[in-house]
């Protein structure tokens, strides 16, 4: 028997294996491919789309003094999909190579209510900053004193990092320290999402 044979004989049990398959288990298997792809193409339907909003000076000091201060944040919500969602966050008008400090607030203002410290970038020589977070971010809250004492964190604010380097925009001595830093000292809050206001990006 020569290779062409051997080949149109295997093709004939193939075909012959396949009818008895759909002999045997009818429309079921079709039927399962296109429920799993219906799982699928639903799984992705409910997982939600990418959304930008910006941050401003979060008062009308740091509006004075650093006029070009602004700051874009994108979200990735994929908490459904893979446990976490991403936050990137760009910065630019601060000054130069300064370190900044992140936190999801239940307030856009002070005195900025429950907090959550998720991220920390340094700007560079043009005063342009930038990180990425992989974070409960949209859903994100706080428990204080039990469930009863639930907050939801729905606005984002940058601190100086360094309590001294807010002495460019303010006499020193004059702002008190924050705690918004992971030693506990903290300058002034920078930018927040207080143009918002009375709502929030997050909720």
């Amino acid at each position: 028997m020569d290779r062409f044979e051997n080949s149109f004989l295997h093709a004939n049990r193939t075909k012959r294996a396949s009818a008895n398959r759909v002999k045997k288990y009818g429309l079921a298997v079709p039927i399962v491919i296109i429920i799993g792809l219906m799982v699928i193409i639903t799984v992705q339907a409910q997982s939600r789309v990418p959304f930008r909003f910006s941050l401003v000076p979060a008062s009308d000091g740091i509006a004075a003094c650093l006029r070009n201060a602004a700051a874009t944040v994108t979200l990735l919500p994929k908490e459904d999909l893979r446990g976490v969602d991403t936050l990137d966050l760009k910065a630019e008008g601060l000054p130069p190579n300064t370190a900044f400090t992140v936190f999801l607030t239940e307030l856009a203002t002070a005195p900025f209510g429950a907090a959550e410290y998720i991220g920390e970038f340094t700007t560079n020589a043009a005063g342009r900053g930038s990180v990425r977070m992989d974070a409960i971010i949209e859903e994100a809250f706080s428990i204080v004193g039990g469930v009863a004492g639930r907050k939801e964190l729905n606005h984002v604010v940058l601190w100086f990092a360094d309590p001294a380097n807010d002495d460019e925009c303010f006499r020193p001595g004059t702002v008190p320290n924050t705690p918004f830093d992971g030693d506990g000292q903290a300058g002034t809050a920078v930018l927040s999402s207080r143009n918002f206001l009375p709502n929030a990006p997050l909720q």
